[in-house]
């Protein structure tokens, strides 16, 4: 359509076809997001474009709070902000070295001066 052509419609019919094109143009949006999807399958690329890291196992423990635990990464949490300023180190909160060996049950055995509870 030409410009001069808008400008002789009314405003009910310029709406109307606003609303006609944008359903128009969502539905074309939605089939090429399809395509491309399809595409990066068959690449075998994940969608998310982040590569699977495996889990990280926390380093340390809250001594007060046993299920609080911090792996090392990111921000020190905050219970371990305040045992550092009230003077602890924080080798104190480290999760005790387990012994490679697994006993039959399949768990680690307890490292040396550690009580299996």
């Amino acid at each position: 359509m030409k410009r001069a052509e808008f400008e002789r419609m009314g405003t009910d019919d310029l709406w109307s076809l606003h609303v006609k094109v944008t359903q128009l143009l969502q539905q074309k949006i939605q089939q090429e997001k399809l395509q491309l999807e399809e595409r990066l399958k068959q690449l075998q690329i994940p969608v998310s474009g982040r590569r699977p890291y495996p889990p990280v196992l926390p380093q340390y423990r809250n001594p007060d709070e046993p299920s609080e635990t911090w792996t090392g990464r990111g921000n020190q949490p905050r219970w371990l902000l305040a045992q550092l300023k009230s003077g602890g180190r924080i080798e104190d909160f480290r999760i005790g070295v387990r012994n490679k060996r697994q006993t039959s049950k399949g768990h680690a055995r307890p490292a040396d001066g550690e009580t299996d509870h």
